[in-house]
């Protein structure tokens, strides 16, 4: 195995992990490491599809605590910017790619870290403008995780039917890009052999994760996950 490919390995497992123990994360831990040394677009499919066989694989934990009647305002809005935001991720220069990314994973993290209690948002309808957001992100980062999660978190969720409900958010919007992905031409054959080496990882992440979320202090872990995304994020954006 190459030293490309063992470091793929082994951002694929803390990636994971991270998605197992806290039921977010994926993307935001893998993306930003991805394209320090791959293409955005291959990053961001490969992502993609890592994205969606985890979410399988957490449902299969958490499908019980679903909540679904409520989201699909979520998914709507996300499957329409989606498409958007894979445009902007073929059209863009990749300077401008990383320092995007680079700013989004400072703001969620200065906002996670600091931030007041999110208010309760009581009309239903704001889930099409936090779904688009989130879709928007998804497509072009594969970053579409925080809208949801701020939406959750103004819903009061509790931590099962967050981590469900997020799966099933998050699933929508990872298969919908993949086919974006898939239309645009961006599966090669270098982004297929990435999966094959991801997809034992993705397993043994999982299971790792869902052994240590009976031991492990969630909000430490995301606190000293946010701090290690905070420092990622004004690399991108320094250069």
């Amino acid at each position: 195995m190459t030293p490309e490919l063992l470091l793929i390995a082994v951002i694929v497992f803390f990636a994971i992990l991270t998605q197992a123990v806290s039921g977010f994360g994926l993307a935001l831990v893998a993306m930003p490491l991805f394209v320090q040394f791959l293409d955005p677009v291959e990053a961001a499919s490969l992502v993609a599809l890592m994205a969606t066989t985890t979410q399988i694989i957490m449902l299969l934990r958490y499908g019980r605590a679903l909540k679904i009647g409520g989201l699909w305002r979520l998914m709507l809005g996300s499957l329409v910017g989606i498409p958007i935001g894979v445009i902007l991720l073929s059209q863009l220069d990749s300077e401008i790619i990383l320092f995007a990314l680079g700013v989004i994973l400072i703001a969620y993290s200065l906002y996670s870290l600091f931030a007041p209690p999110i208010p309760v948002i009581k009309n239903p309808n704001w889930g099409y403008l936090f779904g688009f957001a989130s879709g928007l992100l998804g497509g072009a980062y594969n970053t579409g995780g925080p809208p949801f999660v701020i939406y959750g978190a103004s819903q009061r969720w509790e931590t099962p039917v967050f981590k469900a409900n997020l799966q099933v958010l998050l699933m929508v919007n990872s298969v919908s890009v993949v086919i974006a992905h898939v239309l645009a031409g961006h599966y090669t054959g270098v982004v297929l052999r990435d999966y094959a080496i991801a997809l034992p990882m993705i397993v043994v992440g999982a299971l790792a994760g869902f052994w240590l979320d009976r031991y492990i202090n969630e909000a430490i872990y995301r606190k000293i996950i946010l701090v290690l995304l905070l420092g990622i994020g004004v690399r991108l954006v320094l250069g």
